[in-house]
């Protein structure tokens, strides 16, 4: 194997790392664009389960109030 052998076979390397290398940041930028994607959505749902369990709670606290006799009746 001569040198000129050698050092196109490290240019062919170097290519392919640098592929490959471009192939996992492209892959690492549409996992973060879809995990924030999701994010997003998932505090959405997170806020309005929580807005929706308020609600609950603030019904269930009025149940409970009307059950009460009134003391002063």
């Amino acid at each position: 194997m001569s040198e000129d052998d050698n050092i196109n076979t490290n240019i062919f390397s170097d290519l392919w790392r640098l592929k490959e290398l471009r192939i996992a940041h492209r892959d690492l930028d549409a996992a973060i664009a879809a995990l924030d994607r999701f994010a997003a959505e998932d505090q959405l749902r997170i806020r309005r389960l929580k807005k929706e369990k308020l609600r609950l709670k603030d019904l269930i606290t009025r149940l409970e109030s009307a059950r009460i006799p009134d003391l002063n009746a």
